[in-house]
């Protein structure tokens, strides 16, 4: 990928999580961060609240792309290792049932007190499973069938390891962060998946453009040098 293009990468992804953790955080963390501001009419700090809102979701984005460019030597590494893969994809699936056992057992029911927390967990880990399918299945239609099983890989426990941080705190509002953080991990992984192949087409297009300049400023040099 050409730095031109790395850019804009890396810019979009970042206004994605930040878009969605603020847009979102007004509704999870309402009760929190902006129902007294609202009903004080301080609409400073309610635009403050809202702005340190849209900056978190900035920065899970740059986790969620070191997560990535992390995962893309991984993988690369996972089939060099064992061989073929088809053995990779079979050693992804057995950590992916890994990952949402340790999900299931050693991060929600712990911490399920109530059954309302028990719901939001189970909930909450429907949308990671069923956000990994369904980015998985468009992965592999527009690019190739073999990739769905990284795919999911990558969404589920890659995204989980990212999410990690904010399943182990322990405070009163332990829940609606646990909540809130999960969507722009969700939402950076899914885009950085999904149009990571448009900006690598896009990058070989620029390169052969710029190659196509510099044998034209070439030709034309040439004749200049013989005239004189």
């Amino acid at each position: 990928m050409t730095i031109r293009n790395w850019v804009k990468f890396f810019i979009n992804a970042m206004l994605i999580g930040g878009a969605i953790t603020g847009v979102l955080g007004l509704f999870i963390r309402w009760n929190d961060v902006f129902a007294a501001p609202f009903a004080n009419g301080a609409w400073g700090e309610f635009i403050a609240g809202f702005v340190w809102l849209v900056v978190v979701g900035m920065t899970m984005s740059l986790i969620a792309q070191m997560g990535f460019f992390a995962y893309l030597t991984i993988h690369q590494f996972g089939i060099n290792m064992f061989r073929t893969l088809t053995l990779w994809n079979w050693v992804q699936l057995l950590i992916i049932a890994v990952v949402i056992f340790d999900l299931i057992v050693f991060r929600f029911m712990p911490n399920a007190d109530t059954a309302a927390q028990g719901w939001l967990y189970a909930g909450l880990l429907a949308i990671l499973i069923v956000t990994a399918v369904v980015t998985a299945y468009f992965k592999a239609k527009w690019t190739t069938k073999s990739t769905f099983i990284s795919a999911l890989f990558f969404m589920i426990a890659v995204t989980t390891l990212e999410w990690l941080p904010a399943l182990m705190v322990q405070a009163g509002n332990a829940d609606s962060w646990v909540t809130l953080l999960l969507f722009p991990f969700l939402a950076v992984n899914a885009y950085q998946l999904l149009v990571l192949p448009k900006y690598n087409a896009k990058s070989d297009a620029d390169r052969e453009k710029l190659e196509e300049r510099r044998a034209a400023r070439k030709a034309n040099a040439k004749p200049a040098v013989k005239k004189s």
